[in-house]
């Protein structure tokens, strides 16, 4: 870069390579995998119950002669003859126990004991209230099975509750602080208890106790597992992770992509692939999609193993993250006790914090995919919440934030602004060294750097606005992408959801025209105004000799305008409103310097241009 134009040029096309890379590899793939995806491919007819499928901790039932521990199988509920039918008729198929929180409603079943009916409250499937609310777990025989499941494991302890038993309830709903104890006896000398309670969020509290009334002892695991049938319609970013998760001691954080945890080793019982971690401390389980979530969280201070399985049962996939724990023996006329919770709700930022520091579940905030880059993404996040607290807007905390980066950076922005200025200031004589020394490049950059270094100017100031631009351009996204209290947050005017795109679109001269504009161009008016505004800061600047690159730099702003209008609105806001700032200091900085605006002369040189082209045509 030996020049002001040169700087101009190669940040620019900085820029574009980061945008143009982020379409290639993230939005692009994305939308073509939306454009494919089709309804989830799940029979919730076909129940599991067959021989061989896992465990609790993903490996094959054993019969009790064996030796090893037995289990109840998962989802033995009989399928119906016609195939699945309708959520309420498969919740309809059980007594059950209500479940009504300010947060969320639903039942637990009695035949089973599962935590198969959970719908949220306060989140709806589009901006408008009146559309139905987020259904986040459903019961086996319902078009989309999704449950949580407790109990015991054992050995040579008779029978042990399985999916088909009718346990009795001392109450018919649970609600924050009021719980209800279900109880089931095994006729061979066990009684089983489970006390189910609930806080007035997303989480469950699930204690699971045995008494053993007959003559022998018995060692029992307990374990929690969170099941999902068919692979679900997922967005496909690369910046986001969607699938099994869990946090398991020190083995850290694992995610594994629906795709990706079919392709581990054969585990366990047929058609069985899987991965599990023993003897792990610490941590949770479950299942996440973008904004919801269902873990189970084992005892805190008690070892335990997890597993992440795929199964295939007929032609149905079934996903299931479960934890195990170490073997108690319970001797004749003693007691045993297991508490664990689910999560199962809405990913809210401070929520998810509150029980990771309440409840001492270990890195329970990873459930949120905070990237690589958490050291931006989280202080971002934190910002952008406080301010909205403040101004009750997430769009005007957008620009509070862009504001206060633009402050913070001022010093940096200020040199890079001096600096180009100064270059400006002697362009006289810059061009006359490359007049002067046109025929010898190794003197004409000799002679230049001598300038550079008399009237200290630093050449590649010019990148760095653009260099600090990206990271916090990335942070935005990921922020706005991942957390659901940016989900359907409303800006003003046409701007009801941040997270999404601008509604609007050119094609249909922005809803004037009767008709529904076509998804293949995103072009709305937040999009449009950042690309003015892009143009503008360009112009601040002298058109550069080369004709290309004075052709790069004119349709520079209507790449972008159209790459950004299938981004999210917030980030295209932030945009537009750190281009105008940019604008407003690179215009005081040069005129500190005495350095001419070129705005207003490249401007009407670019209109007059444009005029005697349309003349001569």
């Amino acid at each position: 870069m030996g020049n002001d134009k040169t700087n101009m040029f190669v940040a620019i096309g900085l820029s574009l390579v980061v945008l143009l890379g982020w379409h290639y590899f993230v939005t692009g793939p994305a939308t073509e995998r939306q454009k494919q995806a089709t309804a989830q491919s799940q029979t919730a007819g076909q129940i599991p119950g067959q021989p061989g499928v896992p465990t609790a901790d993903g490996l094959p039932a054993p019969s009790p002669q064996q030796g090893g521990p037995s289990a109840p199988v998962p989802g033995t509920l009989p399928a119906p003859a016609a195939g699945p039918v309708s959520r309420e008729d498969a919740i309809a198929r059980s007594a059950r126990v209500r479940v009504d929180t300010p947060a969320l409603y639903g039942s637990v079943a009695l035949k089973g004991a599962r935590i198969d009916d959970v719908s949220l409250k306060n989140y709806h499937e589009t901006v408008s209230d009146e559309s139905p609310r987020i259904v986040l777990l459903s019961p086996t025989g319902s078009p989309n099975p999704y449950y949580a499941e407790f109990g015991w494991v054992g050995q040579n302890a008779g029978p042990l509750p399985t999916a088909d038993t009718l346990w009795s309830a001392d109450g018919d709903l649970v609600a924050p602080g009021k719980a209800v104890t279900l109880t089931w006896d095994n006729g061979q000398g066990l009684l089983f208890k489970r006390i189910l309670a609930v806080d007035d969020k997303f989480m469950f509290t699930v204690r699971d106790e045995v008494e053993n009334k007959s003559a022998n002892p018995v060692t029992l695991y307990p374990y929690s597992l969170v099941s999902r049938w068919g692979k679900p319609h997922t967005q496909g970013y690369y910046v986001l992770h969607e699938g099994l998760i869990g946090w398991l001691g020190d083995d850290r954080l694992q995610e594994y992509s629906y795709d990706a945890i079919a392709k581990e080793p054969a585990y366990g019982g047929a058609n069985t692939r899987g991965k599990a971690w023993s003897n792990v401390t610490g941590g949770f389980v479950g299942i996440t999609d973008k904004y919801w979530a269902a873990a189970a969280i084992p005892e805190q201070d008690k070892p335990f193993t997890g597993a992440f399985t795929e199964r295939t049962d007929g032609t149905t996939k079934v996903y299931q993250t479960s934890a195990r724990g170490d073997g108690v023996t319970v001797a004749p006329n003693a007691s045993a006790t297991a508490t664990q919770r689910l999560f199962a709700g809405a990913k809210e930022v401070n929520q998810i914090n509150a029980y990771k520091r309440e409840l001492n579940i270990r890195e329970f905030d990873s459930m949120i995919d905070w990237g690589w880059f958490w050291f931006l993404t989280k202080p971002m996040f934190r910002a952008l919440d406080f301010f909205f607290h403040l101004a009750g807007n997430f769009g005007v905390s957008i620009l509070l934030v862009t504001l206060i980066l633009k402050i913070f950076f001022l010093p940096i922005a200020n040199r890079s602004y001096v600096s180009m200025a100064k270059m400006k200031a002697v362009q006289p004589e810059m061009m006359s060294i490359r007049e002067r020394y046109k025929d010898d490049k190794m003197k004409q950059q000799q002679a230049m750097m001598e300038l550079y270094k008399k009237e200290k100017i630093n050449p590649v100031a010019g990148c760095w606005p653009v260099l600090i631009q990206i990271p916090v351009f990335f942070a935005l996204y990921k922020v706005l992408f991942i957390t659901i209290e940016m989900r359907h947050a409303p800006f003003f005017g046409w701007i009801q959801d941040l997270a999404a795109p601008d509604p609007t679109n050119i094609l249909n001269l922005f809803g004037l025209l009767p008709f529904a504009a076509p998804d293949f161009i995103h072009l709305g008016v937040w999009p449009i105004i950042m690309g003015i505004t892009m143009f503008v800061q360009m112009k601040m600047n002298p058109a550069p000799p080369d004709p290309v690159q004075a052709q790069v730099f004119t349709f520079m702003p209507i790449v972008f305008t159209f790459m950004l209008g299938s981004f999210p609105a917030g980030l295209v806001i932030y945009w537009a409103w750190n281009n105008l700032l940019s604008v407003i200091q690179q215009y005081v900085i040069m005129r500190r310097n005495g350095v001419k605006v070129e705005l207003w002369d490249n401007l009407r040189g670019t209109f007059k241009r444009d005029k005697n082209a349309a003349a001569k045509s």
